[in-house]
């Protein structure tokens, strides 16, 4: 009887012990800052493809909230690949300086639907998209503003 319970224990503190090395690995590889996601193309080439709208995230790496949204912001490239064209901007980089005065940003992170198309630009509170549902309510009412827009312009 104690054989089997000294096996049972061993058995449970190899489960034990693998698993929790395996959540360590895990983390390791895990993003640790937004930039780390690759999500998208660079807003130059989502301006060039007009064909589409953009779904333009501003950010910074040090942005606790940013890191948050991440997830959510992969799951929607994911959803909506083929409708927006997904775009992420660091804030801090020099080179988009003169887009991040150009929109006002003030806070992190800041989601914009941009539309080279129509020269257009829609804020969303983070009320919106915090909320996966409702911000892809917002998505899809755009769609479908834009696809109106398209319709009145091949007139």
């Amino acid at each position: 009887m104690k054989k089997k319970l000294l096996i049972s224990l061993g058995i449970i503190f190899v489960l034990v012990l693998t698993s929790a090395v395996t959540f360590a690995v895990s983390m390791m590889n895990a993003p640790k800052h937004p930039s780390d996601y690759h999500i998208g193309i660079t807003y130059q080439e989502a301006v060039e493809a007009s064909e589409r709208p953009m779904l333009a995230l501003f950010y910074v790496d040090w942005c606790g909230y940013c890191m948050k949204f991440m997830p959510k912001y992969k799951i929607l490239s994911k959803l909506y690949k083929n409708k927006y064209n997904f775009v992420m901007v660091n804030v801090e980089d020099k080179n988009n300086e003169k887009l991040v005065n150009d929109v006002g940003i003030s806070g992190f992170p800041t989601v914009y639907i941009l539309d080279p198309k129509y020269d257009n630009r829609v804020l969303m509170p983070n009320m919106i998209y915090q909320d996966l549902g409702k911000f892809r309510v917002e998505l899809d009412r755009y769609l479908r503003i834009r696809g109106l827009l398209d319709k009145a312009s091949e007139k």
